[in-house]
């Protein structure tokens, strides 16, 4: 389905990315490996993939998209955020309240959107550390996981980043969309 991707190295700039793939170049099997190493290393035994963002936003629509795919697909993980239930800056806090109130130690694994400069447009990270939701939006919101994963939709216009995401182009979105889905719908835990 996807082409062939080549494994890109740490960058001494961000000491937090973990690996890179992209829809032009990657490897969906060692992000693949990476993430069920992590998932395998946690001693929670519900894994949630919290899928943030909003179906009004074509940029900010990836997260929903990605949760609609993984539930279409039947995952055997517990999935959080789609298109017909987005979790978004107005109910992100309720929906973590929701997720620990279900699970007693769940391992929440966040997955957004983000913008970024014009070299990196198309890329999807793994990264160590949490997820803080809304920074490209100049929004403050509640840091969520150990690891996440982001792809970058679009340029960032820093005096216009709303516009940025909204004009983000949809086959671009559904394309890294259909990759991270890729990649979490072939993982099996032992």
């Amino acid at each position: 389905m996807f082409a062939l991707f080549k494994r890109r190295k740490k960058e001494k700039k961000n000491s937090n990315r973990i690996f890179a793939i992209s829809a032009q170049e990657g490897d969906i099997e060692a992000m693949k490996n990476m993430i069920i190493e992590i998932l395998q290393n946690s001693a929670s035994k519900d894994i949630i993939f919290l899928c943030i963002g909003s179906s009004r936003s074509t940029g900010d629509s990836l997260g929903p998209m990605v949760g609609s795919m993984l539930k279409e697909k039947g995952v055997s993980f517990h999935v959080f955020g789609t298109m017909d239930e987005p979790v978004h800056a107005l109910n992100l806090n309720a929906a973590l309240e929701n997720i620990h109130n279900k699970f007693a130690d769940p391992l929440i694994f966040p997955i957004d959107a983000s913008l970024g400069d014009a070299s990196q447009v198309g890329e999807i990270y793994l990264m160590k550390g949490p997820l803080v939701p809304g920074r490209a939006a100049n929004q403050t919101l509640h840091p969520i996981g150990e690891h996440h994963i982001r792809a970058v939709v679009n340029e960032l216009d820093p005096l216009l980043p709303e516009k940025s995401l909204t004009e983000a182009n949809m086959e671009d979105i559904s394309t890294l969309a259909g990759l991270i889905t890729e990649v979490l719908s072939s993982i099996k835990l032992k």
